[in-house]
């Protein structure tokens, strides 16, 4: 959990300091190293190579590539949107868990984030 803390935070951290090429390379390599050791090797490879989400993987991995070879903006792009891919199943859940964290789920019920965040929360919308 650390490791993939860790990347989340050098991740964030270089995109507030103006996608700064080596905090962002750092963040994808401690991301991935982190989600590896938190569900196992063998449910990450599952994870990444289903045949339904080739798609997903490619642009998250490719946008990590590109990120460790220089051109930060570019594949953090590609990462978000393939990260949305990846992860579109599990935004449900988040949304349903965060709507019962006392403030959040008042600022979240509000009327025009509400709808938002019901389209955003939606399994099948992002294609």
């Amino acid at each position: 959990m650390g490791l993939t803390g860790f990347g989340v935070f050098f991740l964030f951290f270089g995109m507030i300091l103006f996608f700064d090429k080596a905090l962002l390379a750092i963040g994808n390599v401690l991301f991935v190293a982190g989600l590896a050791f938190v569900i196992g090797l063998e449910r990450t490879f599952r994870f990444f190579f289903q045949k339904h989400k080739m798609k997903a993987t490619g642009f998250f991995l490719g946008g990590v590539l590109i990120v460790l070879i220089g051109w930060p903006l570019i594949g953090m792009v590609l990462e978000i949107y393939g990260f949305f891919l990846l992860f579109r199943g599990f935004f449900p859940v988040v949304v349903g868990f965060i709507r019962r964290v006392p403030v959040l789920g008042y600022l979240l019920n509000l009327p025009g984030i509400s709808s938002l965040v019901d389209k955003a929360g939606e399994s099948n919308n992002m294609v």
